[in-house]
């Protein structure tokens, strides 16, 4: 189905969607044992009577976090005053109805609009805390009071990810023996395609890191991680007035859950900035965002001890929190926290509460995506609510729900989604998702869609569907990005194919790298200019490193670099005698030069104008 991009449909104030992804885990986890409700203690509540509170506190224009009446803060938590001056707080004070006074000091924000309250020492699970200040307005003073219960933490270990054991076909280089990247097959490829580099981050059987490939399959960059680390969300970003690249590694559970870090380096693939999340917690591996704020908006997915009997489940039970923090980059202190226990109702979920163990907690939401946006709304995903929430940033109170149980929008035939990834709010009025529609299979196919919410009549309408030539299930991850040009690209998540379609829906482009996934795949354009050196190897035509007198060839290769254009061989009698002897043109990742005997050899780097970019080191032929 075609669409033709025109004017926007709605307001920015208006209903807008985040994108949203889904677990990792490539089959739903097995069921554990658990022991009845009846011979294990009842675990504390976690929903409060009231949901959707306004984090707001009456008559001050101070929005705070924990959120007043919640049930969920962690021990660790720090209180989160936004909205005012640092100037204008004082007289803070904490008290915690198990550990009593709590010292700590008021740190104001680097935007100049807030503080955060940093305890000396932690609070006790189960135990009230009642936050008290004061708040000068003008030429008057506000006192202001609230309280949260801190929550008792699941801190059983969730179960990894499994890594199937199969050798894996990858790619190797005899100029760089240490990287070991997937096998990328493009099966199509039109030439009428938008321009820039895909940027995957690979997860299987072998090495995973985030990659960046050609138009062509080539490799550009690797950076492979450590063995049982992962990586997600290779993208591009602003970071103080520079591009710059952003990816999540960690550790992923069998139910899609990530533990880790955003890790932030420059062109030239130098690290430059590590975003951790705060009150305790670790970022999730499902999004991340840095605004124009300075400020990094990010998931995280965390497991409490909960009664769920209300749901259905076990009365000793647990469940996973879906948290939204934003925190200033400059001092890492969090300026707002959201958290889905407080707003979306456990009985919006498609999820089985059961088992709901410590072991595998009830995933009630399974935040998958963040959307925010000026104006002051934000737009989530939930992929076992098979909704997308919108919330008011100010207040953390959702404003509207598409899709999924008690939606405030009515959908048009085709516009529901199951389990859905990256829905993201289009410059054009429209919201693109990435529809898995399994697993369980709900709908027939996987696919991307777009469409467009009518404020007036309050509807959503599909506008068009793209759906891959070889019908594709795809059970999680996933996204679906516009280009520039207006053509769609998607990753279609747990199956191993990334694509590109017009507008009019044809087919441009298409990959593969089986048996690998990749949480999401983009299209950006991308200069890279590393500062290591060019890397080089000889060998003997057929054998290994070359004899003297035999004809030599020589391997060169830049990971990362994208301006080289021809390679410069230079051999000699010794490392000081060296002359150009050959040349080549870049070909993929590693080029091969064939040169006459030689003892010492060494490339140069050309660009397009033949301009030296780099030397390699001189080895022994």
């Amino acid at each position: 189905m075609a669409y033709r991009p025109g004017r926007a449909l709605f307001a920015a104030s208006a209903l807008v969607a985040g994108s949203s992804t889904a677990s990792l885990a490539h089959a739903a986890p097995p069921r554990s044992a658990h022991h009845p409700a009846h011979r294990a203690r009842p675990a504390p509540r976690c929903v409060p009577t009231v949901l959707n509170r306004s984090a707001l506190l009456r008559g001050t224009g101070l929005a705070v976090s924990p959120l007043p009446g919640s049930l969920d803060a962690s021990s660790y938590t720090q209180i989160s005053l936004l909205g005012v001056p640092a100037r204008a707080l004082s007289g803070v004070s904490v008290r915690g109805s198990k550990t009593g006074t709590h010292r700590g000091r008021l740190r104001g924000y680097s935007q100049g609009d807030g503080a955060s309250f940093l305890p000396a020492r932690s609070f006790r699970p189960g135990e009230s805390v009642t936050v008290r200040g004061a708040l000068k307005i003008g030429s008057r003073r506000h006192h202001f009071a609230f309280s949260f219960v801190i929550a008792s933490e699941d801190n059983l270990a969730p179960p990894p990810l499994p890594r199937r054991l199969a050798s894996p076909p990858t790619q190797r280089f005899g100029s760089r023996p240490d990287l070991r990247p997937p096998v990328t097959k493009v099966t199509l490829r039109s030439g009428e395609t938008a321009p820039g580099d895909m940027f995957t981050t690979p997860i299987g059987p072998g090495p995973n890191g985030p990659e960046i490939l050609d138009e062509a399959g080539n490799l550009v960059w690797f950076h492979p991680l450590r063995p049982n680390t992962y990586a997600a969300n290779l993208q591009l970003q602003q970071y103080y007035g520079q591009q710059v690249l952003t990816w999540w590694q960690g550790s992923i559970s069998s139910q899609g859950v990530g533990a880790g870090e955003e890790v932030i380096d420059n062109a030239a693939y130098q690290q430059i900035g590590r975003v951790h999340a705060a009150n305790g917690y670790k970022v999730d591996l499902h999004d991340f965002h840095i605004t124009p704020q300075n400020t990094a908006v990010f998931p995280v997915l965390n497991t409490i001890e909960c009664n769920l009997s209300a749901a259905g489940g076990p009365s000793a039970g647990a469940v996973i929190d879906g948290i939204v923090q934003e925190i200033d980059l400059k001092t890492g202190m969090v300026r707002r926290q959201w958290d889905s226990l407080d707003h979306v109702a456990l009985s919006r979920s498609y999820s089985s509460p059961r088992p709901g163990s410590k072991q595998l907690p009830f995933d009630y939401l399974h935040l998958n995506s963040i959307d925010p946006h000026a104006g002051g709304r934000m737009l989530i995903s939930g992929r076992d609510t098979w909704a997308l929430y919108e919330l008011d940033t100010r207040t953390g109170q959702l404003v509207s729900q598409i899709g999924g149980r008690h939606s405030t929008v009515k959908l048009g035939p085709g516009a529901a989604t199951a389990f859905q990834h990256d829905a993201t709010a289009l410059p054009d009025g429209l919201i693109s998702i990435f529809d898995n529609g399994a697993m369980p299979t709900i709908h027939p196919r996987s696919r991307g869609i777009l469409v467009a919410l009518n404020p007036q009549t309050n509807t959503d309408t599909l506008v068009a569907q793209f759906e891959h030539p070889t019908p594709l299930s795809s059970g999680s991850q996933g996204n679906v990005q516009l280009l520039p040009n207006g053509d769609l690209f998607i990753g279609w998540g747990a199956e191993p194919y990334f694509s590109e379609f017009s507008s009019t829906g044809q087919l441009l482009f298409d990959a593969e790298m089986t048996p690998y996934s990749s949480y999401r795949v983009f299209r950006l354009p991308w200069t890279g200019a590393p500062t290591h050196r060019p890397a080089i190897a000889a060998t003997a035509p057929g054998a290994g490193p070359s004899s003297s007198g035999a004809p030599v060839t020589v391997h060169a290769s830049w990971n990362g670099d994208t301006r080289t254009a021809s390679w410069r061989l230079f051999a000699g009698s010794s490392p000081r005698q060296l002359a150009p002897v050959a040349s080549a043109p870049k070909e993929g990742f590693e080029t091969a030069i064939a040169t006459p005997a030689a003892a010492y050899v060494a490339v140069q780097a050309l660009d397009g104008s033949g301009a030296v970019l780099g030397t390699s080191a001189t080895i022994k032929a």
